[in-house]
């Protein structure tokens, strides 16, 4: 099977060893929005894709409990302001993500009651050329984020989980097709690569805080302590409370009676 993964930072727990684990599978890694649309393409077999995504095929199927969540700060999903939260009117949203898009259009909805405009934010642009009154940042650049005046700055993890009292789920592994022995087994590879990646964290940040310009101790504490990896029944239920208010907004339809997800949840 072809395997999509997203290649940022926080994945490197979720795919560890999985190369040796499951070496007759082939693994590949772009942004989680462009993983999205290569599933529903058919060029993948399961991808880690963004939540908002999963709720837009009803053939989709979970399968695995490993995922990319939140139980509070994040760190890697930022909305930086020029203006004071309430008069945002224009907000740039990273191309990387459309959970976090669908995510920061839902808070400012529910906060302030704000529509802002929305404008691209190129993965390559640089932040200070934007002319917008407020940025999306996901992923290892939100992680340090740009100089420039910004008034406010939103973790947007933290802001869900004080709001929402629940977890947050970014992403997780999802397949195109019914449930069957071979999903069921690669979800099994899947959920164990995650077990080992947490079984070596520190190894983990070692080899990665320099590509994005974290200390080791700083690295570390984002993965382990700001990143939660674990499918459960709080995170699903986070998972359904943002579901109902994206269908709300018009960026989701409404969950339908048989969602599936694999038994090993």
């Amino acid at each position: 099977m072809r395997i999509g993964a997203v290649s940022y930072l926080n994945t490197k727990p979720l795919v560890y060893g999985l190369p040796e684990l499951a070496p007759q599978h082939e693994l590949v890694f772009d942004l989680p929005s462009r993983l999205a649309d290569d599933l529903a393409a058919g060029l993948l077999d399961v991808a880690l894709i963004p939540s908002i995504e999963f709720f837009k095929d009803p053939t989709y199927t979970i399968i695995s409990d490993a995922c990319i969540a939140c139980r509070g700060p994040v760190r890697s999903v930022k909305l930086l302001s020029r203006v004071a939260l309430p008069a945002i009117r224009t907000l740039a949203l990273d191309e990387g993500s459309r959970t976090s898009a669908a995510l920061v259009r839902i808070l400012l909805r529910e906060r302030f009651e704000i529509e802002p405009k929305f404008v691209p934010f190129p993965i390559d642009a640089r932040p200070e050329r934007i002319e917008a009154d407020a940025l999306l940042l996901i992923g290892d650049r939100a992680i340090q984020p740009p100089g420039g005046w910004f008034v406010a700055e939103w973790d947007l993890g933290d802001v869900w989980c004080h709001w929402a009292e629940l977890p947050f789920v970014f992403a997780m592994w999802v397949a195109r097709q019914e449930p069957d022995a071979a999903l069921d087994e690669v979800g099994i590879l899947l959920s164990h690569a995650r077990d080992l990646g947490m079984a070596n964290i520190e190894s983990i940040a070692a080899a990665e805080h320099a590509t994005v310009g974290l200390s080791y101790a700083d690295c570390l504490m984002y993965l382990r302590d700001q990143l939660h990896f674990y499918l459960g029944p709080r995170e699903l239920a986070g998972l359904r409370l943002f579901r109902e208010h994206a269908s709300r907004l018009g960026l989701a339809p409404p969950e339908p009676s048989k969602k599936k997800a694999s038994t090993v949840l």
